[in-house]
């Protein structure tokens, strides 16, 4: 293993990688209090960058020859086709009917964050953050890249560039409302999920406004409708929830659902019909909770039980949710992918995958099995880039880690309706047979 790499400060707000882990652990830890408090109202925030453009009309003069614009009747130009041979590649594409692009939004918190809380609080992260896919710091929290940089390269489409980055942002393919340290409950981050369902609204009208006025947008509506409506997040919540009496989870888990619930209605009032929700991993597993709390229950992977079975009664009511919003909206398609699953799966079964220590993380200190030591940051101990280790910083998931649950994520094996992700952008608003 081998230090960390540092770089230039060049007057930016620089926050060192695990030193910002720890900021976000506070914050949750604040939400704690508030989450048993009453919830704040939304409010509009953030702008959106205007991607204007011009119509160009490009005429074409020639005195004499094929392809001259001749006049006909009326004095009206007409363009001939020119006689010489046909090129190849243009017919083809001509012949080809045009696939529509594809279009995907994301609402959640630290683990789908392609760089937004970078941008939003002017924070410059340091390497080694990006080092194994980007080879540079992006903003993401993990040496390369998450799910979502996974699911967009398999649907052939560029990574989506967070809501807030104002510099070099292309939302043509669709945009990344999630901010690390969100929650779904109302007034316990700036970027609640209720914000951010309220920046898609203005982020939908403003596009279409723009189209109306014969300028460029960045989101047609067709492309609106055929989008994919995408939701990871809740994990905050949950551990927030762990905090408090045993006794008044189902009734806070019944609160955070149902604030779900309310903002996959807004969208679908707003013409949302294809729904991708991620249930929350398997929090027990997270080596920095396991490490830091040694006193809890452990199962027989090492992680903590209770953690573990408050995911998972959080989830059994989101896909309860996910079944109800499925039958009310028939037009719609909701599909629910079993997160928890497929992560405590790789710690259960981790020598299937080759990982030595499921525990460990990459970006830490102490050395195997955890190799966390709270209270010190950096990454004394840095795992090698080709090692296959599932946790970057104790909390996020490794590109290899994002890499392996995106492939189980999109074969539609974890998901209710059993369907892929893949077919179902790519199905129109069909609905798929539903499979239990």
């Amino acid at each position: 293993m081998a230090m960390a790499a540092g770089g230039p400060n060049s007057g930016a707000k620089v926050v060192s990688l695990r030193l910002q882990y720890y900021c976000v652990f506070a914050a949750v830890g604040v939400a704690v209090i508030v989450l048993s408090l009453t919830f704040l109202s939304p409010s509009a925030m953030g702008a959106v960058r205007q991607n204007l453009g011009t119509v160009v009309a490009v005429a074409t003069n020639s005195s004499s020859g094929d392809g001259a614009v001749r006049v006909v009747g009326g004095g009206e130009a007409v363009a001939a086709v020119a006689a010489a041979k046909p090129e190849p590649e243009k017919e083809k594409r001509k012949q080809k009917k045009a696939e529509p692009p594809v279009v995907l939004f994301n609402f959640g918190d630290s683990n789908s964050d392609t760089g937004g809380v970078a941008a939003a609080g002017g924070i410059h992260i340091m390497p080694p953050e990006g080092r194994t896919y980007f080879r540079r710091p992006t903003g993401r929290l993990s040496d390369g890249r998450v799910i979502i940089d996974f699911i967009c390269a398999s649907l052939k489409t560029h990574e989506l560039n967070p809501y807030l980055k104002a510099v070099g942002s292309d939302y043509s393919n669709g945009v990344n409302f999630a901010m690390a340290g969100s929650t779904v409950s109302h007034g316990v981050s700036p970027y609640s999920l209720n914000v951010q369902v309220d920046q898609f609204v203005y982020f939908k009208r403003r596009s279409l406004e723009l189209i109306e006025l014969g300028l460029k947008g960045p989101v047609n509506k067709e492309g609106f409708e055929n989008a994919l409506y995408m939701m990871d997040v809740g994990h905050n919540d949950v551990a927030g929830v762990m905090h408090t009496p045993s006794d008044q989870w189902d009734k806070k888990f019944r609160q955070i659902v149902g604030e779900i619930g309310d903002a996959i209605r807004i969208l679908y009032d707003n013409g949302a019909r294809k729904f991708w929700i991620h249930g929350t991993g398997a929090l027990g597993c997270l080596p920095a909770l396991v490490v830091q709390e040694k006193g809890g229950e452990h199962d027989a992977h090492g992680c903590l039980a209770s953690h573990n079975r408050a995911a998972q009664a959080f989830n059994k009511k989101l896909s309860d949710l996910c079944d109800e919003v499925r039958l009310r909206l028939k037009d719609a398609t909701v599909v629910y992918t079993d997160m928890f699953a497929i992560k405590y799966g790789f710690v259960a079964n981790h020598t299937k995958y080759g990982i030595e220590w499921p525990l460990m993380v990459c970006c830490g200190n102490g050395g195997p099995p955890y190799n966390f030591m709270p209270g010190k940051f950096g990454c004394g101990d840095l795992c090698g880039p080709e090692e296959k280790v599932l946790s970057w910083d104790g909390v996020h998931f490794t590109d290899f880690g994002s890499g392996l649950a995106a492939k189980h994520a999109m074969s539609g094996e974890y998901s209710k309706p059993r369907v892929k992700l893949a077919s179902l952008l790519n199905g129109g608003s069909k609905k798929p047979s539903s499979v239990s």
